[in-house]
């Protein structure tokens, strides 16, 4: 078989332009909706000679064994985390992303899981369908959460996701204050980590998945946080110790979490599906059709420029 162009999903080509002349066949998966499982990744490998990866394909030293052909693997995504990129530097595969495509998508998450946490929507939602606002009649007092305005957000991570998510926190009247991994001296909004946590009344992360960040919030940094303060996690699972998080949200320490990211996902842990105080989602922050769009055209610019024998717009170093 001659050398194909893998796509761990089910896309329209004409979300590829770079690559509608593209002389190589297209392997897509089989599923409609699921991602192609690691096991059919292996056995198409052998001919790839680029992988468009959606979801979270560890390129690693067992799949570069299995691809003696492949040339790049571009994530239609920000995360570069599923990367080994020690192994692929020494394969001379390019490891690329698409680092803007989801600002806004994500950011307009941030704020869906901030409000419905703090305003008990879906909490709410479940308590209608299931009869018992008509059995149990009007409780207002029940019901209510705090008022955003006056409160103070703040983001662990500043990069251009965090930034937008300041600029629609601040449309709800909320101060913002901010923590990077650069120390920044001359700016009154940022703050230290250690000077953060108590500050916020809601913190929201947006930090890539590093070896400094994994478990950033444990249960000493969580033990710090204002008592009933919230927290917000569209970033990645692993940057927050899950079963510290439980222990928070059962004494009290926080008093809800909105949660797209799980640190084993796709398994969630047992106990926060029961707790009413928590909003989960299946990682689908990025999740707006424009964005996926924007990003399957970045990563088809990279895979024809390698293709091309150029070096890719948007690679990861």
């Amino acid at each position: 078989m001659s050398a194909t162009i893998l796509v761990t999903n089910q896309a329209p080509k004409g979300h590829f332009p770079a690559l509608k002349d593209a002389s190589q066949p297209w392997v897509f998966a089989s599923d409609s909706l699921a991602l192609m499982p690691r096991k059919e990744v292996l056995a198409h490998a052998q001919d790839a000679i680029a992988i468009i990866n959606q979801g979270e394909l560890r390129v690693d030293t067992e799949l570069l064994d299995h691809a003696p052909n492949l040339k790049v693997v571009a994530n239609v995504a920000i995360g570069t985390d599923n990367f080994d990129l020690q192994a692929m530097a020494a394969r001379k595969v390019w490891a690329t992303n698409a680092p803007d495509a989801f600002t806004e998508s994500t950011a307009d998450a941030a704020i869906a899981l901030l409000l419905d946490v703090t305003r008990r929507v879906s909490e709410g939602d479940r308590f209608l369908r299931t009869g018992a606002w008509a059995s149990e009649g009007m409780r207002p007092a029940r019901w209510e959460g705090p008022l955003l305005s006056g409160k103070t957000l703040g983001l662990v991570g500043y990069g251009k996701i965090g930034q937008a998510v300041a600029q629609r926190a601040r449309a709800f009247g909320m101060r913002v204050l901010y923590n990077r991994s650069q120390d920044v001296m001359d700016d009154p909004n940022y703050r230290s980590l250690n000077e953060l946590l108590p500050a916020v009344d809601v913190l929201s992360l947006h930090t890539p998945l590093t070896p400094s960040t994994r478990c950033l919030l444990d249960a000493k940094r969580l033990g710090v946080m204002k008592r009933g303060s919230y927290l917000i996690n569209v970033a990645r699972g692993k940057v927050v110790d899950e079963s510290a998080l439980v222990a928070a949200l059962q004494d009290g320490q926080l008093a809800g979490a909105g949660l797209d990211v799980f640190e084993e996902e796709p398994i969630v842990h047992p106990e926060l599906l029961s707790m009413t105080n928590v909003v989960l989602t299946p990682h689908l922050g990025g999740a707006a059709r424009e964005a996926r769009g924007a990003a399957r055209h970045v990563a088809a610019e990279n895979v024809a420029r390698v293709l091309a024998g150029n070096p890719p717009i948007t690679p990861v170093i």
